[in-house]
């Protein structure tokens, strides 16, 4: 996965946990914690994806020479 697919994941996945919450926090839904929780897992997941791929392209544009 690129890291543009990455960031479209993560958005996704949190928009879908703020939905959940929600859900949670105002109708007492049970399922709705259980999926808020695992988009919190896939959330975690991404974020140390793209911490990796940032640090990867960070290193790759310091090993380039000036131009």
């Amino acid at each position: 996965m690129g890291m543009n697919d990455n960031i479209t994941s993560l958005t996704t996945n949190f928009a879908e946990f703020q939905e959940n919450i929600s859900k949670f926090m105002e109708k007492d839904n049970a399922s709705a914690a259980a999926r808020a929780r695992k988009a919190l897992l896939e959330i975690g997941k991404l974020t140390r994806m793209l911490r990796k791929q940032i640090q990867e392209r960070k290193k790759e544009l310091k090993a380039k020479p000036a131009a």
